[in-house]
């Protein structure tokens, strides 16, 4: 049987492997850094900045979202921010172009969490609030752009720009990768369903249907949320 994690588990190992100060002292992103990118910028050339920029996007990779944690998907089968955002990008890129610049859709998606490489993925049982939250995003994008900016500025405020789209929902483009953002995690939640079963208790993640606008995502939920909705009974049923 699995390891089960409650929050206060996930939140341990979210410290493990992503320390910070306590609450009374000012969280940095260069606080976090792993030593070895570290030496990297210690050698102030644009070449090892970017190479360490690289190396610290590659966290994302390593980093599993914690809310899947939080309800007792195995670590191993747990999604990476990486994970999620890839499949975001995809589904960007096949949204109707009718109303949107899908190109600049996409390149949110692939901006809108990368502040968590450094960070992690905080949820409301990590213990730190909403305001700390955005700080810390805010600082590590920053800081991120200010590595990344002496190989290519263009892309350093690119990015922060994108990043603040995002974040501040200032253009409509902005508003589907929000959407997206939810109906990745809603279909993530029915993948695990179909393959575990109700054994983790995943029902809370469609509640993220009501906070989606665009109707085109709306209807790639509501269909997700169909078929699950007959696949419960259907386990009523047999029980």
């Amino acid at each position: 049987m699995p390891h089960q994690h409650s929050p206060k588990h996930t939140f341990l190992y979210f410290q493990q492997y992503f320390p910070y100060p306590s609450m009374s002292s000012q969280w940095t992103p260069e606080a976090v850094v792993p030593e070895k990118i570290q030496r990297l910028l210690q050698q102030s050339t644009p070449i090892n900045s970017m190479l360490a920029f690289v190396q610290i996007v590659r966290l994302l990779k390593t980093q599993p979202r914690t809310g899947w944690i939080d309800r007792k998907i195995p670590r191993v089968d747990a999604e990476s921010i990486a994970d999620h955002m890839y499949r975001m990008l995809i589904i960007a890129m096949a949204l109707p172009r009718l109303k949107v610049d899908v190109d600049k859709c996409v390149k949110i998606a692939l901006v809108h969490d990368i502040a968590e490489a450094l960070v992690g993925d905080i949820t409301p049982f990590g213990g730190v609030p909403k305001e700390e939250k955005h700080r810390r995003e805010l600082a590590s994008i920053e800081y991120m752009a200010s590595i990344v900016s002496s190989y290519n500025p263009e892309f350093a405020t690119e990015m922060r720009e994108l990043w603040l789209d995002y974040e501040e929902i200032r253009c409509l483009e902005a508003r589907y990768v929000k959407d997206i953002d939810k109906y990745e995690m809603i279909q993530q939640a029915w993948d695990y369903e179909q393959e575990v079963g109700l054994s983790c208790d995943l029902s809370e993640f469609y509640l993220a249907r009501s906070g989606i606008v665009s109707e085109e995502i709306g209807a790639l939920c509501d269909e997700v949320i169909r078929q699950r909705t007959a696949f419960v009974e259907n386990l009523k049923n047999e029980s």
